[in-house]
């Protein structure tokens, strides 16, 4: 709150702000003038916020081709056009600094590109989903990151609301922090051992600007990780989900482990390695479809 009222730089207000604006610029019909009512509050944030940051130049792009297409396409109106000028003065005083986020494509709305779309068929995901199962039992072999990188890079592609994607992975891999880290959730008694890399998946509740939205960080972390995991069965790694139990003192011993802020909770973890052909897994049977699914 004091970001956004006050330095007018709150990250997550931008990029939830810019997301309205795309929803606004591919509404059928489209409103000749919208977002008037947050505007200026988004071009402030912009200001701030990439004035402040340059370390996410992908994100940066993306701001600057939404609010450009917004800017030039809207229709006349006071609110509007004082913005505008705004904008385009705060960009032109940066004197060039914008023009290493260039893109090969502008990132604004865009018609689906079929021809894009990779050729994978629903039977080889149903495989992919059944064959993924809780792996307990992973071979003494450390986790490359570049592995752990290109899964989170998947994972990153899951849906969130409004794009700000309350979430990060904390990566342990030093075997002696993960010897402390296996001991913290419940529920991994007899294999903790063999986990190999442990990952603290952390919400971050600065995303919100109301209660309304306390409980999104575990909705769009779990959409995000389900992603992971996936992504992890494909580059021959398996993985455990882990629940993290809510319980004061635990939630203390991870913040103190992790050294988070007081707007951060746990929201899962995750055991990571390259799966042991010995050893086995359970067979979970899942839910029949009629008991889980009701047309209405």
């Amino acid at each position: 709150m004091r970001e956004a009222q006050v330095e007018k730089a709150n990250y997550f207000l931008l990029v939830r702000n810019i997301h309205r604006i795309e929803k606004g610029l591919l509404m059928r019909p489209r409103r000749a003038v919208f977002a008037k009512d947050y505007i200026r509050e988004t071009v402030d944030s912009y200001i701030g916020v990439v004035t402040k940051q340059t370390d996410s130049p992908s994100q940066l792009a993306w701001f600057t081709d939404v609010l450009d297409s917004y800017f030039n396409t809207s229709g006349e109106d006071k609110v509007v056009i004082k913005e505008k000028e705004r904008y385009d003065s705060f960009k032109q005083s940066l004197n060039g600094k914008l023009a290493n986020l260039q893109c090969e494509f502008i990132k604004i709305p865009y018609h689906r590109n079929e021809s894009l779309k990779p050729n994978i068929s629903y039977e080889d995901f149903y495989k992919l989903n059944k064959y993924r199962r809780s792996v307990r039992w992973f071979l003494t072999r450390p986790v490359p990151r570049e592995l752990i990188d290109k899964a989170i890079l998947v994972a990153s592609q899951a849906p969130s609301a409004c794009n700000r994607q309350p979430f990060e992975y904390y990566i342990i891999d030093n075997p002696e922090l993960v010897k402390e880290a296996v001991k913290l959730p419940m529920g991994t008694t007899g294999y903790a051992h063999s986990i190999q890399t442990f990952i603290v998946v952390v919400g971050n509740l600065d995303s919100y600007f109301d209660e309304r939205d306390r409980h999104l960080i575990y909705i769009d972390a779990s959409l995000a990780n389900m992603s992971l995991m996936l992504a992890l069965e494909t580059l021959g790694l398996g993985s455990v989900s882990i629940n993290w139990p809510d319980i004061e003192s635990r939630e203390q011993k991870m913040e103190k482990f992790l050294k988070l802020g007081p707007h951060q909770r746990p929201i899962m973890c995750i055991g990571v390695g390259f799966p042991d052909p010995e050893g086995m897994v359970a067979f979970s049977e899942k839910r029949d479809l009629n008991q889980i699914r009701k047309f209405l």
